[in-house]
């Protein structure tokens, strides 16, 4: 697993974030991958107070309990609803720009630092991994590195929180039938690289994960699955703990 952070110059999402927070408006936060056709994240989507998030989120927030980690926390849109409940978060991200202004908004504990690093061995009773949260495991190569850095950082009763989609939809054919390469890579890996202004990122892994072939993974690695909501369109929000 990479436990790498970035720089400033290497920065897009940061950067807009930044802009976002500065200005109340940024350019288009552009995002490219070999396997889709350009695409953008608004910014508002980043910004958006408890009430207008997808429910999926706002049930994790709700159930999210004791020390609670908050990965890839970006503008710190989750931290903060954390906060206003009167709960004790601990916000990562990578990006140096976007801990800078979770910072200026108000969350409390926030951290530029790598989920994988070495380092990182502090211990929560939730780990919040939301907005596709499997996406940071990269590839499903990666599961079994990413449940062994989950057994570091859970304290016992622990559990993950995470959000993802599969994206078999994006293969169903009009007879409802679906066109999946099984001899392939799985299709929910994909690469992404972002732009912002002229701040290119370097490109990275991202993975979209099916309900049922995550719930493989975990037992394997000795953890359970439990859906605990569907989303509107192949999305859903599961609840992940370690069977000591």
């Amino acid at each position: 697993m990479k436990t790498n952070l970035l720089s400033p110059d290497k920065d897009p999402m940061g950067a807009a974030i930044a802009d976002y927070f500065n200005h109340r408006k940024a350019d288009k936060l552009r995002v490219f991958s070999s396997q889709f056709e350009e695409d953008e994240i608004p910014m508002n989507q980043l910004f958006r107070p408890y009430d207008e998030m997808p429910e999926l989120e706002q049930i994790a927030l709700q159930i999210a309990e004791g020390n609670i980690l908050d990965v890839g926390a970006g503008s710190g849109c989750h931290a903060l609803a954390l906060q206003e409940m009167g709960k004790e978060v601990c916000a990562i991200d990578i990006s140096p720009l976007s801990v800078e202004v979770m910072e200026k908004r108000g969350v409390k504990n926030v951290r530029q630092i790598n989920l994988f690093d070495t380092h990182f061995l502090e211990t929560f009773d939730t780990i919040l991994m939301l907005m596709n949260g499997s996406g940071i495991i990269g590839k499903l190569e990666n599961m079994a590195a990413f449940f062994q850095k989950m057994k570091q950082l859970l304290r016992p009763g622990g559990c993950i929180l995470m959000d993802s989609s599969d994206l078999r939809y994006l293969f169903e054919d009009e007879d409802g039938s679906f066109l999946i390469d099984l001899a392939g890579d799985y299709y929910g890996e994909i690469d992404f690289r972002m732009q912002y202004k002229n701040i290119k990122g370097d490109s990275f892994d991202w993975l979209y994960v099916d309900f049922q072939t995550l719930s493989l993974y975990a037992a394997g690695n000795g953890f359970e699955a439990e859906l605990i909501k569907e989303g509107e369109h192949y999305d859903y929000l599961t609840r992940l703990r370690w069977k000591r």
